[in-house]
């Protein structure tokens, strides 16, 4: 897994984390949709943007690095400005880069210092994000970058704050942490580091119980509905997709 994608991933499932690394109150996160865009003219898709739901508020443009890249500050600004011509932008705008080490970053060209002295290039070293143990956003930023003597301590951290979270995301939380894991650890097996990392006590608890089987629940639903649709389509009574499905005429009817 690409560790870029992994922290797209965070911010997909928790998305006050971007608005934390920024200092920002992570209410903020509610007005956004975090997404992937097109981009026409340069034929490719930015993976990380954060759309503000109403007009008036910033649309804020996400890089996130672990391998040296010296065009970086290039293409992300090429990126920012194709998008805001091509959708007539009218509003404020961000781009943030997150370099993993302060070492990796080159240096902003000084043709962007304008941009840099307004605010719309912002830049942030993970190694640098504040330790704290009840952030659950800042803790999967934490785990990535974590020394290896201390990442089995912040697993646990990580999974005080996963009870407090919605079922949902309380699943998404346990695959990102597997996710991180496999990513610090690529040359070990799975069972070995559940075992390392306290991560099978974890599944044993009830907690994570009825959150796989709230996931599997979830599931099934899903995939009734698909089959159900799937038979009206082709056009199959309602009586029949009764008895296909199980479901009853009522939620047919719904759909």
């Amino acid at each position: 897994m690409r560790t870029d994608n992994l922290f797209y991933k965070v911010f997909q499932t928790l998305p006050g984390a971007l608005f934390e690394l920024l200092g920002y109150n992570t209410t903020l996160a509610q007005k956004y949709t975090f997404k992937s865009v097109e981009l026409k003219e340069l034929a490719k898709r930015i993976d990380g943007v954060f759309l503000p739901k109403t007009d008036g508020d910033p649309v804020y443009f996400v890089e996130v690095q672990f391998q040296p890249d010296p065009k970086l500050y290039y293409r992300i600004m090429q990126e920012a400005f194709v998008y805001l011509g091509q959708n007539s932008w009218q509003y404020g705008w961000q781009a943030v880069v997150f370099w993993a080490k302060r070492s990796l970053d080159p240096g902003i060209p000084m043709c962007y210092d304008v941009l840099v002295q307004g605010g719309h290039l912002r830049v942030f070293y993970l190694e640098d994000t504040p330790d704290t143990s009840n952030s659950i956003g800042l803790g999967l930023v934490r785990l990535v970058v974590e020394q290896t003597s201390n990442v089995e301590n912040r697993v646990k951290q990580l999974e005080r704050c996963a009870r407090a979270l919605p079922v949902a995301q309380q699943r998404n939380m346990i695959e990102l942490v597997e996710q991180a894991l496999v990513y610090k650890f690529p040359d070990r097996p799975w069972r070995e580091l559940e075992a390392m990392f306290g991560l099978t006590e974890w599944k044993q608890t009830r907690f994570y119980k009825e959150v796989k089987a709230e996931g599997i629940q979830q599931g099934i639903q899903q995939k009734t509905i698909e089959i159900a649709r799937s038979c009206k389509q082709q056009g199959l009574d309602i009586e029949m997709i009764m008895a296909i499905t199980k479901l009853s005429r009522e939620e047919i009817e719904a759909l």
